[in-house]
């Protein structure tokens, strides 16, 4: 595997498989690797001739500065963990400089009011620096297709977005929730929960599945209150919000309509780490 730490050096490497005439498969991430990253490497693979990772802790993505300071980081493990999976051709891990030649600010986008939704009302600016980062990347790594967790739903739909409006050559594919063995969905902030707070943790994921369930015989806001209920007796854990909403336009909605899809969204607090999830509505 090969360990590309410039941006020249990515480029060089980039125009000669092109000139190969290979099919470039890329998943961005900020590091911290877990299983959860590696199911975008192997969907990649099964769909590439070659797979590009990066890790790039990106500033501009970051409301809070203290967030940012305590964002796990250990490249070393990250590259030992990529190499091991046998899944990953090089990985590009560029200075700051690399992204942000002049200043370490993002640009600005419209992504038609998708940022404006859930995490964007709360994280102003958040959308604009992912935004900024993966287009910089695509335009340095030059993939075919490149591969995003649904986890973060609403920052795949911000990065079709993206590549709808830039029209940028590069096929966009969401990636299913990976889930340790409880459901928890992987995260590299559940490093910093204790292990028996990532056990209790399992209620998240526990909580959607009943909502799945619940959202075929009672109303959206019965089903609010019933998960307001459930963390209301959850020792240590704060939900921040919970929404379903369209998934096409990410609006919440209190109702449903017939020819729509749905998805669920929560956000809950234990112990001071932010924990996101989401699903989809059968």
């Amino acid at each position: 595997m090969e360990v590309l730490k410039n941006k020249k050096t990515l480029q060089d490497f980039v125009e000669r498989q092109k000139e190969m005439g290979k099919k470039i498969g890329f998943a961005p991430t900020m590091g911290a690797l877990h299983k959860g990253h590696l199911s975008l490497y192997e969907m990649a693979r099964k769909e590439n001739d070659l797979v590009i990772s990066s890790i790039f802790v990106n500033p501009t993505q970051f409301n809070n500065a203290e967030d940012l300071e305590k964002y796990p980081r250990d490249v070393d493990r990250d590259i030992l963990i990529l190499k091991n999976s046998g899944l990953v051709d090089a990985v590009y891990i560029p200075e700051v400089t690399d992204i942000y030649p002049e200043k370490t600010e993002s640009r600005h986008y419209d992504f038609d009011g998708l940022e404006n939704e859930m995490e964007g009302k709360s994280r102003p600016g958040h959308f604009d620096g992912v935004g900024t980062v993966v287009e910089e990347l695509f335009r340095q790594v030059k993939p075919d297709s490149a591969y995003f967790g649904e986890k973060d739903f609403q920052q795949l739909a911000i990065i079709k977005k993206l590549v709808e409006k830039t029209k940028l050559p590069v096929k966009i594919a969401g990636v299913p929730i990976y889930r340790a063995e409880n459901g928890l969905a992987l995260s590299s902030r559940n490093q910093r929960l204790h292990e028996d707070r990532r056990e209790a943790s399992k209620i998240i994921y526990e909580t959607l599945k009943k909502v799945n369930d619940w959202f075929r015989v009672i109303t959206i806001p019965e089903i609010k209150d019933r998960v307001t209920d459930i963390f209301d007796h959850q020792k240590g854990m704060k939900l921040e919000y919970f929404l379903i909403a369209d998934e096409d336009t990410l609006k919440e909605t209190d109702f449903f309509y017939t020819g729509k899809t749905y998805r669920a969204f929560i956000v809950v607090m234990v112990d001071g780490v932010r924990l996101i999830d989401n699903m989809h509505l059968d």
